[in-house]
């Protein structure tokens, strides 16, 4: 599986964790480092919520002031596909093919220890 996000957001540490303390392979791709491009936030956007992927609780949704421009789901959409920190993170693609967004502890046991 891979996992999207960035090293020092409290979330992502938290899943990394999880997975080391329960022995699962993840690859990490630090979405500072190696940004995803709008073809990949598309194919998330066929297995979730706009809404679930971006992040308007984070820093940079702050910082950039987008409340004050209320964005409709394309602007949101436009806004994640130019300024990668606006995803809610961690991103995780199973090799399912399933999408989970965001660190929840009770819902990762469900899928990785069953």
């Amino acid at each position: 599986m891979k996992v999207y996000g960035i090293k020092t957001c409290g979330s992502v540490k938290k899943a990394l964790k999880f997975f080391k303390d329960n022995d699962i392979d993840y690859e990490f791709t630090d979405l500072k480092k190696e940004p995803v491009g709008c073809d990949k936030i598309e194919e998330w956007l066929e297995k979730t919520d706009i809404n679930t992927l971006f992040n308007s609780r984070g820093t940079k949704y702050r910082m950039l002031k987008l409340k004050d421009l209320n964005l409709d789901d394309s602007g949101k959409k436009e806004w994640l596909c130019k300024e990668n920190l606006l995803i809610k993170r961690p991103v995780i693609e199973l090799d399912s093919g399933e999408l989970i967004v965001g660190f929840d502890e009770d819902k990762y046991k469900e899928i990785f220890r069953d």
